[in-house]
């Protein structure tokens, strides 16, 4: 007999159920390893690309004014 996989949307979003922040991480040290997560396909960074992160009010600005004025690739 073969296992089958089901999968259950709840009908309202679970926003309690995620767990409030713990742990402060540099961004130098965080950015690294997502990029070599990321370039090596590491299944698990998928598990976290809904999580959201705290950033600061300049580093948004900074982040937003980069996603505006992307280089195009050659």
């Amino acid at each position: 007999m073969s296992s089958r996989l089901r999968l259950f949307s709840p009908s309202e979003p679970l926003a309690d159920d995620r767990p409030d922040p713990e742990v402060c991480v540099r961004l130098g040290d965080l950015l690294p390893l997502a990029a070599m997560a990321q370039r090596m396909n590491f299944i698990w960074l998928k598990d976290f690309l809904d999580d959201e992160v705290m950033v600061s009010h300049d580093l948004y600005e900074v982040m937003q004014a980069f996603r505006s004025n992307k280089p195009t690739s050659a």
